[in-house]
């Protein structure tokens, strides 16, 4: 083990004990034992939380295997069964049988040991003694047991239990490595692989590991990186999402601001001629004396309508305060327009700004024609010494 790493073990240890004394875990646990239950039944299995804990129990040359807190045995073999004819050993039949179906990712075996073999100590410690419990516990070997750290295995657990200010209970469980040594040289010629030595309590394990930590099984995991690669994996869409999101939320102002920079424009159109209309209240005989001397535009449009083709349509036909008029469409021979507007009483000054240009998408040619309105003559006021027409003879 590195320096870098030995120091970063006190604070990565800190950081999942402050996580399993929060109620997170077991809220996880809530929800996603809730999550499972929705699922199919063969589907669960998917989903499960990981290490499946197997135990062995040794009474003299019988074994049994249970699964971690039940009391039922799963199987039961002698100890010369996993012999073979040649001297070797093999994993017995009986236990080979009961885990055929358990996931060897998940298969986790533990070795009960009876209480009455180890040595449990309880110790009042200070809370700074929670980074570094296991060199703690070493110190206190000598006082709290007769054997030396030499002499045996040991493993040390914080208690819930509540302790006085500034301090914590911890538990150290001690065992002879005289008396561990051949159990576990005995499971090696039954070619059964050992994840954790612990204390048999009730029909459960007390949740220490007195396995000597050369011996300790170093396992692959491959689901953890599957999930590590999905929970990756999500939050790259999630990113992705929220990306995308903001662009379209982006797409959407931008949107809305061409709109509103379009309506500003007619809406000072709008403005300005509000102002002309309120400037020009108070002169209604000039109003009615301009409405008698300017065409009206239903018969601008009467009159454009009668005179262009049928072939021919219009995109934007407009008329500014000077009599300007601008005709913007589609037509099949858009040059000839100009010879059915040039007899027009209303419509003079024909003539095609820019040029003509073939449209791909109809076959058709645009063009922007502008003209302007014939404005009729004013017609002269009667005068009073004229003669009445159609008077009766003397």
């Amino acid at each position: 083990m590195s320096t870098a790493t030995q120091s970063l073990r006190p604070l990565v240890e800190g950081v999942c004990r402050g996580w399993r004394a929060s109620p997170m875990p077991a809220f996880l646990g809530w929800w996603g034992g809730e999550l499972r239950a929705l699922l199919p039944v063969r589907w669960r299995g998917w989903f499960d939380s990981g290490a499946d804990w197997y135990v062995l129990q040794q009474t003299g040359m019988q074994w049994t295997l249970r699964h971690a807190g039940q009391r039922e045995p799963l199987a039961n073999w002698h100890e010369d069964a996993a012999a073979t004819s040649d001297g070797s050993r093999v994993a017995p039949a009986a236990l080979s049988t009961a885990l055929q179906r358990v996931d060897r990712e998940d298969l986790r075996l533990a070795l009960l040991l009876p209480a009455a073999v180890v040595l449990r100590r309880t110790l009042a410690l200070p809370l700074a003694a929670r980074d570094n419990l296991l060199q703690v516990a070493a110190f206190e070997m000598d006082r709290q047991t007769p054997f030396t750290v030499a002499q045996v295995y040991y493993a040390a657990r914080e208690l819930p239990t509540p302790a006085a200010t500034g301090r914590f209970n911890a538990e150290l469980v001690v065992i002879t490595r005289d008396t561990l040594d051949p159990l576990l040289a005995r499971t090696q010629a039954q070619s059964i692989p050992i994840d954790a030595v612990d204390v048999a309590v009730a029909d459960d394990r007390l949740g220490v590991n007195l396995l000597p930590p050369d011996q300790v099984p170093h396992r692959a995991h491959p689901r953890r990186r599957l999930n590590l690669i999905l929970a990756a994996a999500c939050v790259l869409l999630v990113a992705l999402v929220l990306g995308e999101w903001l662009h379209n939320r982006q797409a959407a102002l931008g949107q809305m601001q061409a709109e509103v920079e379009g309506m500003r424009g007619e809406a000072q159109q709008v403005a300005s001629l509000r102002q002309q209309l309120q400037d020009n209240a108070g002169a209604a005989g000039f109003l009615a004396q301009r409405k008698k001397n300017t065409v009206s535009m239903l018969a601008l449009l009467l009159e454009t309508t009668a005179r262009l083709p049928d072939s021919a349509w219009l995109e934007r036909f407009s008329i500014d305060n000077t009599g300007q008029i601008g005709i913007q469409g589609q037509s099949q021979q858009a040059a000839k327009l100009l010879d059915t507007l040039k007899d027009s009483q209303l419509i003079t000054d024909a003539s095609f700004q820019g040029s003509i240009q073939p449209d791909p998408s109809t076959g058709k040619e645009r063009f922007y024609l502008t003209a302007r309105v014939k404005q009729p003559a004013a017609v002269k006021p009667r005068s009073p010494a004229a003669p009445a027409t159609g008077g009766s003879a003397p």
